[in-house]
């Protein structure tokens, strides 16, 4: 497939707004005249009171967007996050959708973006499990290098926000990648004062917003990044459960 039908074939929302700029700054000539017809098609999608169906291509496409910005946080590029960023594409989209991405990838990490603008198309486009689970991804972007600086996190909560996130469910995704004694607490959602009760009801709460099918229509290669988020509420749960006794 060649990369302009790639695009073509892949992108419903994102090709239009702030975003559709930035992909087509980055592929230049490369994108052909059946990703322009479609443009106000797509767009208009996104008028009504519901979301459009998010696509594969457009989370794919707002992960290499947001994932430009935190690894521009710390005012360097390190080999070590890129490397995390190709290599999860091609454990999610195959080697060949990934080179693709990649290709992209270099193209929008030369521009000076909006963070705000991008955050606001995402949030009005699409639904609250995927961005959830490009939360999970950045803060996966941050770690890559062995850790996360607090320029990162910073950056990273700044996004949440944009996109429309609770601090709740920040600080729960955070915990998933930091060891602390209360991690088990923060990623339910939870204080270290709750009752096994409470502890039980969070646990419920937690498992059916991170479950793998609540991104089931991103395609399979989504869920499976999905389902470390629900393991990890798991293995929280587990943890107080053993720390409780119950």
């Amino acid at each position: 497939m060649s990369f302009s039908k790639w695009i073509g074939a892949s992108l419903g929302w994102s090709i239009g707004g702030p975003i559709g700029a930035i992909i087509g700054l980055a592929l230049g000539s490369m994108v052909d005249a059946a990703v322009n017809e479609n443009r106000d098609t797509l767009l208009g999608e996104g008028k009504g009171k519901r979301r459009p169906q998010t696509q594969s291509g457009d989370f794919e496409v707002s992960l290499l967007v947001l994932a430009s910005v935190v690894i521009k946080a710390d005012g360097k590029q390190d080999q070590r996050e890129l490397d995390f960023v190709r290599q999860q594409f091609a454990n999610m989209y195959g080697k060949e959708r990934a080179n693709h991405a990649f290709k992209l990838f270099k193209g929008i990490s030369k521009q000076n973006i909006s963070t705000r603008q991008v955050c606001g198309q995402i949030y009005r486009m699409m639904d609250h499990p995927s961005r959830l689970q490009l939360l999970h991804f950045l803060f996966g972007i941050a770690k890559a290098d062995g850790h996360v600086t607090e320029v990162e996190v910073t950056q990273i909560h700044t996004i949440s926000g944009y996109l429309g996130i609770s601090s709740r469910d920040f600080e729960s995704i955070k915990a998933m990648f930091y060891n602390s004694a209360d991690n088990a607490y923060k990623i339910l959602e939870i204080e270290q004062s709750a009752s096994v009760e409470d502890i039980k009801a969070a646990y419920r709460k937690m498992a059916k917003k991170y479950h793998p099918d609540r991104v089931i229509h991103l395609g399979e290669e989504h869920r499976k990044g999905a389902e470390e988020k629900f393991r990890q509420v798991q293995e929280a749960y587990e943890q107080l459960q053993k720390e409780k006794r119950f």
